[in-house]
């Protein structure tokens, strides 16, 4: 990398700003991550959601009154 000449102090008070900017962005994009990170790693989002739990309770109490009938 080739070291930028200033010519004045507003040049450096311009890139230090752009640079804070930067990290600023950095840092949220980062919470963001982990806030995804930790919502995909609930039990509920891991098994399909609250709707899917229900339909899966659904299914398998179906199935049995199905079986017990049949047999």
């Amino acid at each position: 990398m080739i070291p930028k000449k200033y010519t004045s102090f507003e040049q450096i008070d311009q890139d230090l700003k752009i640079l804070k900017l930067e990290q600023e962005i950095g840092r949220e994009n980062f919470k963001m991550h982990v806030q995804i990170t930790k919502n995909s790693l609930y039990p509920t989002h891991l098994l399909g959601g609250f709707s899917g739990i229900i339909q899966k309770l659904t299914l398998s109490m179906v199935a049995k009154k199905l079986l017990k009938k049949f047999n």
